[in-house]
This record gives structure tokens, sequence and C-alpha cells, in this order.
């Protein structure tokens, strides 16, 4: 493990940090709000600190696997120290504890929240807030993969261990200009939507929040009644950003080369769209039954709602504790399938919930069949049998780590509903969940304990469990 590698690229990430920092700075000077000392003074000492690693070496050496880990890892603990001392700063967040757990709800586009009143915060620190979502909607280490060409053949190490999916496909040959490509279809779908904002009424500053936690399928928004404050156009707009953010960055990239067949011959996606198609059947039906009118309204919120929590947006319209305690409990399984792979969505994904079923097909079969042969495909494509164990592995994981942070919720003072919600909706990065920290609460009430290990299921569900538990096996250090 060589620490001169490992502080060099941290080192480039506080130069991304630094230069991300100069938005909400530019916010804060128009608006005058009195942030300008807090960013200008942060973003000048991160940019100052990156340049320390020139004083000993020039470039670092090729990456291992296990360096590539525990950079991963690293990078978004620093992450979330640094990016929480402008909440600290500002005198609106109580205190250290609730300014982390803020910011790295951020960073892994969970969107859960402490503040009871948003719209007092200065506008800056809402754009920071927002964009804080933005760049770990798509991954700050893709990012840095995507800019700094020194990572070279160890760039590869940091992306498989950042980006969402049992499988890392490549767009390109070179992992650089895949992340390039992916990065570029990401700011090419949030400039779309802030213009479709911006045309549908919404001012700069609130297009620019709204989008920003849409691609990211973050939840963030500067109103207080989330999404619900806006119009119809407004929510089916965000609707259908959800939907593409929620979808492989890769179909879309194939799509823009004039290729939208691969949406459709790709299983993963024709799969997504199946499970929010009959969820948003049963969510109508549910609540046409239990006595709600058909109209307009209902039909989009009810779309709205399964589309925000099966990409793990978390955005609200509607208050979906009030309707048939059924629909919750659907809700709450969109919050563990999540988005596709190699998308911003959080949750399990939709390709490991397909192969998962295949496998149990496939079970069944060799049942009757005992010395018959049964490959899992997924479409034409067989899954090789690693990929398939280390998904079978990776949801047993996911479900034991999540009873885990259950029986710690209720140790320390949760009911069941709230506790089984904060779990599935940290893990999941999803926001919102049940109970006490249901869509119109937020997470302040939770003990400091309970902070403390909400964030770390967030940071395991963004990170996909392997790079952060990785760290914490003696033989991972030898």
């Amino acid at each position: 493990m060589r620490l001169s590698n490992i502080f060099y690229v941290l080192a480039r990430l506080c130069l991304l940090l630094g230069c991300a920092l100069l938005v909400p700075l530019a916010f804060s000077v128009y608006y005058n709000d009195g942030m300008i000392l807090v960013f200008s003074t942060l973003a000048a000492a991160l940019i100052l600190l990156s340049f320390t690693t020139k004083f000993y070496r020039e470039t670092p050496s090729e990456l291992t696997t296990r360096e590539g880990f525990l950079i991963v890892t690293l990078s978004w603990l620093a992450l979330a120290f640094l990016g929480s001392i402008p909440f600290m700063a500002s005198g609106h967040v109580s205190g250290f504890i609730d300014a982390l757990f803020e910011t790295i709800s951020g960073f892994t586009t969970t969107g859960s929240t402490i503040l009871a009143d948003i719209e007092r915060l200065p506008r800056s620190l809402l754009v920071w807030r927002n964009m804080t979502q933005w760049l770990g909607g798509m991954g700050v280490i893709a990012l840095a993969v995507a800019i700094f060409p020194f990572l070279g053949v160890g760039a590869i190490q940091l992306f498989k261990a950042e980006v969402p999916g049992p499988t890392k496909d490549k767009i390109s040959p070179r992992i650089s200009e895949t992340a390039k490509i992916l990065w570029w279809v990401y700011i090419a779908f949030t400039a779309a939507e802030t213009c479709l904002l911006m045309a549908g009424g919404l001012n700069f500053f609130e297009s620019l929040c709204v989008t920003f936690g849409t691609m990211a399928t973050g939840g963030f928004a500067p109103l207080n009644a989330s999404i619900a404050g806006y119009s119809p156009y407004i929510q089916y707009t965000v609707a259908f950003f959800m939907l593409m953010a929620g979808i492989n960055f890769n179909l879309h990239y194939w799509a823009l080369k004039g290729k939208p067949s691969y949406y459709i011959k790709n299983p993963e996606f024709r799969f997504f769209l199946s499970v929010i198609a009959i969820s948003f059947a049963f969510v109508v039906v549910m609540r046409l039954i239990s006595g709600s009118g058909l109209s307009e309204g209902l039909l989009r919120s009810s779309i709205f709602q399964v589309i925000s929590i099966i990409t793990t947006t978390g955005f609200i319209t509607d208050d979906y504790e009030l309707w048939p305690f059924v629909t919750q409990f659907v809700l709450l399984l969109l919050m563990v399938v999540g988005g596709s792979s190699t998308s911003t969505g959080g949750g399990v994904k939709n390709i490991r919930v397909l192969i998962l079923f295949k496998q149990i097909g496939s079970e069944f079969k060799k049942s009757i069949r005992p010395r018959g042969v049964f490959p899992i495909k997924v479409g034409d494509k067989p899954i090789p049998e690693g990929v398939v164990s280390n998904t079978v592995v990776f949801i047993v994981l996911y479900g034991m780590i999540s009873l885990g942070g259950v029986v710690i919720m209720t140790m320390l003072g949760l009911d069941i509903d709230s506790a089984i919600g904060s779990v599935a909706a940290t893990i999941g990065n999803v926001g919102p969940g049940i109970g006490s920290v249901g869509p119109i609460k937020n997470y302040s009430h939770i003990p400091d304990a309970g902070k403390l290990t909400l964030s770390f299921l967030m940071l395991v569900g963004r990170l996909e469990i392997y790079t952060v538990l990785l760290i914490f096996f003696p033989r991972f250090w030898k």
C-alpha cells in the first residue's frame, strides 16, 4: 500500500472540490447572502492544498486494486468532511454530526435531511447542497478519471470501485474515455432539464437546484414542499428526467449516437420499465379501491412517486403515508430494487434482481432434472458464474446489513416502522422513508448515534458494500 499514490489522488480531488465551490461562490456574490467568505476561503484552501504533491513527486505509480478501493473510500469520506464545512460555518446547522449527515446524504445522492425549514438557508448554500448530489450522482472519482490523465492504467481500479452495478461495461477501450462519455451525457441531460424547467416558469436558481437533485436521483429541492410546490408541467418534466437518470447511461450514449434500438434490446431496461408499469397500475388500483376518485392528479402523483422511489430520487408530490398501507409496502420494495446499473440510482439494481430471478428459475429446473445444465442468461448473453455468485452474495450482504441497521435503530428508540423505513431509505439512497422519517418529515429527531449509523449505510449503499467493507478485513492490509 503506497501512501504517496493515495495522497496524490486525494490532493487532486481537493482541486476538483475547490473548483466546484466556485459555483456556490458565484451565487453568493450575486445574492450577497453572507456566504462569500466561507466559500472563497474554503475554495482557495483546497486549491492550494491540491498542489502540495508537486513538491515531492510528479506522477503517481500505477494503482493496485487495493489502493483503488482504499482511495475511493477515503475520497468519499474526505468529501463528506470537507463538504460539511459550509453547513457548519453558515450557522444554519446545529452541529458537526448534523452537517456531516446532510453532506453525506448529498454526495451519496440519498436526500435524507435534518433540515426542517430548507427555504431559510442562503441560496448559495442551497446550490452547494444540491451540487453535492450532482457531483456524487455520476461519481467524483469518475470525474477525476475523466479529467486527470495521470491515473493511467490505475484508473480502472478507481472506476470499478465507484461505478454501480455487478458489471462495468466500457463504451470505449480506454476507461478514461468511458468516464468522459458518461459525464458528457450527464451534463447534456442536466442542461436539457434546466432549460425545460426555466421554460416552465422556474428561475435559474430553482431550475438548477431541481435539476441537480433530479439527474443525480438525489431528491434535494429548494422548497420545503419538495416538488409538490410546483406546477403539473414541472412535475411531469421532473418525472421524465428521473426516469432517464434511473436508466443505464451507456444506453443513452448509444441512443444519442443514433442507435435507440439499444434500449429495447437491453433486458435490464425492459425489466425496469415493467416493474414501473406494474407498480404504477397496482398503486392506482389500490388507491381507487380505498375510495379515492379517479383524476389526473391521482394518476400524476402515483406515477411520480413510483418513479421517484424506484430511481431512489426521493422527490415528493404527495404524502404517500396517507395512501393504503399495501401501496406503502410496494414503495418500500421499490426502494430495495432501485435503478439500473451505470445509472445514478441506488438500491440493489434491476440487473441484480433479474439475475437473481434467473438463478432461482435455474435451481427449480435442476430440482426436476438434476443432471441438466442450465446456464444463466440475461437476454442472449450468458452470465459468468462469478457474476451470478457475486450477485447472490451482494443481495445477502445487503439484507444482513439492513437487518443490522434496523436492530441498531430500534435499540436507539425508533419504532419498528421508522427503523425499517430509515434503513431502507438510507442504504438504498432514497431519502424519505416511512414512519417518523416519512415523506413530509425529516431526520432531525434521530439521535447522533443513529445519524452516524445511517450515514454509514448511505456510504455503503452508494459504494455498493464491497468497496467500504473490504478495508475492515485484516487481509486487505497484508
